[in-house]
């Protein structure tokens, strides 16, 4: 029986436990450039003792932007700046991969340079607001993707990750979740389009495919995990026939032989969560389903069950840099500051709202 300290073989890579560190926007890219700082390489640096180390949201593209301050790896200036960080946690012994996140019609024009507009699946809003320099701002119909800025989207994400590995990162996360553009390509709302990209389980999946199968070309597929959160409500998503959506999904994804597949699972979700284990048939990393609270030590006991084999950890690894030694030792733990969490920075910024939290 394996426990969540043991050491596990991820594609070839050996992670030193089973905690890692789950994806968390941050809002704190105060470089040139939207470049990450001195207070990220710290900050990332701080937490390599993790078995695996999960960036925030990186936008693949300068479109991809959805979030004041969110870093980018779309530029060598990027890239130089994030090799400071991967370099940073190697020389801890940690191992990190960047999570490639595309906001989709999730945003604003007023974040985007050039005069760009968010982009989707369909040009349908989503309800609410976004956080922008001039304050809440309602969420805009985004363009809608035609064949061109699909195949587009494709390569940016395919560059990003050939960025990725240049800055040093071990692989890359392709963030299929939380109501981003993949999501939104998954999502039974947000998609309206009747075409090889919309109107069919097939149709709607085959955009995360197609990502999925053009950076696994460019930079290996030992190299690449995918993330998703099936039935979850976040940015206004809805999943009708859900199962159906995610077991054609990950059967159609085995092939490419990813190194993980990352599920935040939603409540009332764990056998949606074990098929799809099974049907993966490799390393299974779970944010687990925990409504009003966030993810505890007792979720280690996931690992001894079988369920999982890796447990991501948000915001206890946020207050806790130390997290895997402090859950070997049954504590103490340092309470969780969310109302800091999007917002404290090295700039005394304390504006944000926390409405962006990720995998509690």
């Amino acid at each position: 029986m394996s426990t969540a300290f043991d050491p596990i073989d991820l594609a070839g890579r050996t992670l030193a436990n089973r905690v890692a560190m789950a994806p968390m926007t941050r809002s704190r890219a105060h470089g040139p450039g939207n470049t990450p700082t001195a207070a990220t390489v710290e900050y990332y640096a701080q937490r390599a003792s993790a078995g695996l180390i999960i960036t925030e949201g990186i936008q693949p593209t300068a479109v991809g932007q959805g979030y004041p301050d969110t870093p980018g790896l779309h530029s060598e200036q990027q890239v130089e700046a994030w090799r400071a960080v991967t370099d940073a946690v190697h020389a801890r012994g940690g191992v990190i991969f960047a999570q490639l996140m595309h906001s989709g019609r999730i945003g604003h024009a007023s974040l985007l340079p050039d005069g760009l507009r968010p982009v989707g699946a369909s040009p349908v809003a989503a309800a609410g607001q976004v956080y922008t320099a001039a304050g809440p701002q309602t969420f805009e119909a985004p363009v809608e993707l035609d064949g061109d800025g699909i195949a587009e989207t494709i390569a940016g994400f395919a560059d990003a990750a050939r960025n990725a590995v240049a800055a040093g990162f071990d692989g890359v996360e392709l963030h299929g979740a939380n109501g981003y553009l993949l999501h939104q390509f998954l999502s039974t709302n947000a998609n309206a389009r009747t075409d090889e990209w919309g109107g069919s389980v097939e149709g709607r999946t085959r955009l995360v495919v197609e990502v999925a199968r053009a950076v696994t070309a460019a930079i290996g597929a030992d190299r690449v995990g995918l993330r998703i959160s099936p039935t979850n409500p976040f940015n206004d998503i809805v999943e009708d026939g859900h199962v159906e959506t995610y077991t054609a999904l990950v059967d159609a994804l085995v092939p490419l032989g990813l190194a993980y597949l990352h599920v935040a699972e939603a409540p009332g979700q764990r056998d949606l969560t074990l098929d799809l284990r099974e049907r993966f048939g490799g390393t299974l990393l779970l944010n687990p389903a925990t409504p009003g609270g966030a993810t505890g030590p007792d979720a280690l006991a996931l690992v001894e069950e079988g369920v999982a084999d890796v447990i991501t950890f948000g915001q206890l690894f946020l207050a806790n840099p130390d997290l895997p030694a402090r859950l070997a030792a049954g504590g103490p733990f340092n309470p969780a500051d969310t109302a800091t969490f999007y917002g404290g920075d090295e700039r005394g910024y304390t504006d944000y709202p926390a409405l962006v939290v990720e995998n509690a």
